[in-house]
This record gives C-alpha cells, structure tokens and sequence, in this order.
C-alpha cells in the first residue's frame, strides 16, 4: 500500500513529504499534523519570555532609561537573564521528524526524532516537554504500583496559605514543604499510600507585589479515606494544614475524588508544569516576575513520595538531556534499527510557526 501525506491524504510524491521538493519549506509542521500545534504555541512563549529578559540588558539608552529601577534592584541578576535569554531564542529552533508509515493504514505520523533544547528552568517549551516527560514516567511506573495495590483510588488536594510580598516568597516556600512534612506524619494522612506534589505560584490580582503559593497534590489512597469511620472533611483537612503551617488563621483547602481516569488526574496535577509565569502576564509587572524568577530560582517544584517516590528519580533538570525532552509517552525511544526518512521543520519567528526546513532532512 501507497504511504500518505498527513495534509492531503495522498501519495508519498506530495511537496509537503518531498524533501527534494524546493517548494515545500513553506509547509508548516501544522499543515502536515495538526496534533503538532502545540509546538508553535509554545515556541511563540518562548520568545515572548527571551525578549521580555532581554530587554533589561539593552545597550540603547532608551531601554536603559525605561528600567533603570529594575536594572538597579537587579545588578547582580542582569548578565544571567541575558544568557537565559539567548538559550531560549535557539531553544528547539530546528525539529526534526520521523516520517514513520502505519502498517495497518499506510497513513504517515511524524515522531519527533531531533531537537536540541535550552533547558532553562523557565522556558514554556521545555517545560511543556517536561510535563510530557512526567506524564510518561507516570504512566510507566503505575501498573507496577498498582499491582501492589490493586484497589487504591485517587484523590486530589490542593492546599493554600495566605497570600504573601512576593520578596517574602522564598521563605514561605520553604515554610510550605516543612509543613507538608508535617502533613504527611499526621494520622489523617495515613490512609495515603502514595503522592505527587506540584508547586504553582500566580501574581495576586488586587495588590500589587503580591504572590498566591499553593500546592497541587494527588493522592493514590486506600479505599478506607471514604469510609465514614475514617472520612475525613474537606473543613478538617483545613484546620490540619493551618495546623502544619502553624497559621493563626485557617487557610482554603479544596480536596475532591478524581473522575475520568489517572492519567487526566496526572495532567492535571502538572498543569503548572507548562508555565512558570504566564508570558502574556509577565509584562503586566515587569518588577513582579522578575522578583519571582530569583526568589524561586534553585527551589524545586515538583516531589513525590510513598509508593509514587520513584516516579521523580529522572525528573532533576541539572541532568536533563535533550532525549529526555524528545521522548514522551506517545513517543517513545526507537529501535535502533529503525530506517525512516527524516524530515526537518525550523522556527519561523516572524510567522509564528515551524516550517519545513529541507536542508535539515535526512540526519537525526
């Protein structure tokens, strides 16, 4: 059976497949898989986030004039932001793809093959691929929990605490992971066999230089946590980690069972995995998430413990490589033997797009 284009369902001689075809580097990677869109989005944050850092490094006197409070609160911080800045404008700036032919339809996929990344803590694109990254390392280590408790379910947890200056961040993220271990030795806590833990920080709305922290948990728990006798309530479970917080107010606590599968749940739970700040909030307050960047900067933002403690053994970024971020559950490793033809696709900062980049074809 003839292979087919993904875009128009033809033979394999279409221009956008043709990678001697001089015509087709004007075929974006939307047009040939539309599931790939997502690429473009968070290519697009990313330059937006690199030109947001940039711009305090400026030599123009303008620009200098315009910051010139930031650039003196942030000396120290000006040289780093410029290197960030600069990884992430040739972060993934050439992918490239495996033309792989399904045997059963003879229908072309494209399954990410190469792509060098900046691996800045930040970056939208890297991060979306570490949350796919996690995803899959999820996905991989359940059946080998859940052989060893066949009955959990699945509960998630998101706990808060007074909103704080953003100046007083760091500190109250630390005071946050020092009660979760408190949490975690409490006897309500018991009944959790397993857990994932992410951090999300947003700018409040209403006063200006202020930070809402919060945890995004879920909990694999036995299936006694519904059973009257052991239930505990959502307004107890607030009166616990205000408790553990040592607050003298009790803070909001929303915990509720997972419905329509783990993995939503998991993806759920990393959300805050595909950004850090926003891009099209960043420039609202410039001071605000520049402030964020150094009060968050080497704190990690994602734990995992009980039975679900090996799922975050491969998620340090000081060790992340760029197959780590190319491979991803629906994308796996491929077998060495594999021979498919490559085809390349390059950002295309004015467009806003990745398109076809012929001259990058043929090599992973």
């Amino acid at each position: 059976m003839a292979s087919k284009c993904l875009k128009h369902n033809s033979t394999q001689n279409c221009s956008c497949c043709n990678t001697h075809d001089s015509s087709s580097d004007d075929i974006s990677l939307v047009d040939m898989s539309p599931k790939d869109a997502k690429w473009d989005k968070k290519r697009a944050q990313t330059d937006v986030l690199a030109e947001f850092l940039s711009q305090f490094s400026g030599e123009k006197a303008e620009c200098k004039k315009a910051h010139a409070e930031l650039l003196m609160a942030f000396a120290d911080s000006v040289e780093r932001w410029q290197k960030y800045a600069d990884r992430m404008f040739n972060c993934s700036g050439v992918l490239k793809f495996a033309l792989i032919v399904s045997a059963a339809t003879g229908e072309l996929a494209l399954k990410l093959r190469g792509a060098f990344f900046c691996h800045f803590r930040h970056c939208p694109t890297c991060n979306w691929r570490r949350q796919l990254r996690l995803l899959a390392q999820f996905l991989n280590y359940l059946p080998v929990v859940l052989q060893e408790y066949p009955k959990a379910r699945w509960v998630f947890m998101t706990l808060t605490v007074p909103n704080v200056p953003i100046d007083s961040l760091r500190s109250e993220l630390k005071a946050m992971n020092k009660a979760w271990q408190r949490l975690v030795k409490r006897k309500e806590f018991k009944p959790v066999k397993g857990w994932i833990r992410t951090t999300e920080v947003t700018r409040e709305k209403n006063r200006e230089g202020y930070a809402h922290p919060h945890f995004h948990c879920l909990l694999m728990v036995a299936p006694s946590w519904f059973d009257g006798k052991h239930y505990t309530k959502q307004s107890r479970w607030a009166e616990i980690w205000g408790e553990c917080m040592r607050l003298d107010v009790t803070p909001i606590v929303d915990i509720r069972a997972v419905k329509g599968g783990v993995d939503k749940a998991m993806l759920e739970t990393t959300k805050a995995f595909t950004y850090s700040v926003k891009p099209e909030e960043m420039a609202q307050d410039p001071s605000w998430t520049l402030k964020y960047m150094e009060q968050v900067h080497h704190l990690r933002f994602f734990a995992a413990g009980g039975a679900l403690k090996d799922v975050t053994k491969d998620m340090r970024t000081s060790d992340e490589t760029n197959e780590d971020l190319i491979y991803t559950d629906d994308n796996p490793p491929p077998p060495e033997s594999e021979d498919a033809v490559i085809v390349a696709f390059n950002w295309r900062k004015e467009a806003k797009q990745f398109k076809r980049f012929p001259k990058g074809d043929g090599k992973k």
